[in-house]
């Protein structure tokens, strides 16, 4: 993403959903305990958006600060969907 864009992206997210999530461990409250997901260290300490494009892949693009992650996990992107609501 170019920063022009990304700008746009985060101000567009600003006005409508918003979903967190760290790469590599929290766990969205879906009804599990929230206990259940701790921090580890180097744990980002910035603003995170996750970004899923296609509702039904399985691909997730986290955004954490200037940096920008692909993460492949279907089940992280049912969870940030059924957290989002929605039909």
């Amino acid at each position: 993403m170019s920063d022009t864009s990304r700008r746009k992206f985060i101000a567009a997210a600003g006005a409508g959903t918003a979903a967190t999530a760290v790469a590599g461990g929290v766990t969205l409250a879906t009804g599990g305990s929230a206990a259940a997901a701790r921090p580890r260290p180097g744990t980002a300490k910035e603003a995170v958006v996750a970004y899923v494009e296609n509702h039904r892949s399985d691909r997730l693009t986290i955004l954490v600060g200037e940096r920008e992650i692909e993460v492949r996990d279907r089940d992280l992107v049912t969870r940030i969907l059924n957290a989002a609501g929605g039909n």
